[in-house]
């Protein structure tokens, strides 16, 4: 549930800096509008969101145009400026997380994607899709797996990454 708060501010400066004001966003993983909080000035925001107690608990519906309880694996869309996978990948195994890169790059213009690095997690507060199902992560094992992206803040502990190019 949520993330940790390393590397936020420079991801916020990069959307400002590089996503139109306006842009349509898909905030995939959404919880409790972390990211709307961050930056929902700037984006007309979506949200995509599985566990139907965040949606409640963090209002997702005062804040998002639109909110999907739906699993981001089965979800289709047309298309979104820019989609945001703030700590998701992490929750699939590869190849589910990579069939879910493939169809939203050919659906955006640009994404961001936060993953922790060998975090281990079970459920929290009874939510399933908590648990780290790639909790083997590395920045080695992501430009392995998750190819054509490029950091914009990194540590040994989390990272940000963009499309390749968009830096």
């Amino acid at each position: 549930m949520g993330s940790l708060e390393v590397g936020k501010p420079e991801a916020v400066k990069w959307i400002r800096e590089h996503i139109k004001k306006g842009a349509t966003c898909l905030d995939v993983g959404a919880c409790g509008g972390r990211w709307w909080r961050l930056v929902g000035d700037h984006l007309v925001m979506d949200a995509v969101e599985i566990f139907e107690p965040y949606i409640k608990t963090g209002k997702l519906h005062r804040k998002y145009r639109n909110v999907y309880q739906v699993d981001i694996r089965g979800f289709e869309y047309e298309h979104y400026d820019f989609i945001i996978f703030g700590d998701v990948l992490e929750h699939m195994t590869v190849e589910e997380a990579q069939q879910v890169i493939e169809y939203a790059r050919a659906r955006c213009d640009n994404m961001l994607i936060a993953v922790p690095f060998k975090w281990e997690q079970g459920a929290i507060h009874g939510n399933p899709y908590e648990v780290h199902v790639q909790n083997d992560l590395t920045p080695e094992l992501f430009a392995e797996r998750y190819p054509g992206f490029e950091p914009i803040f990194i540590t040994d502990l989390y990272a940000y990454y963009v499309k390749e190019g968009t830096k």
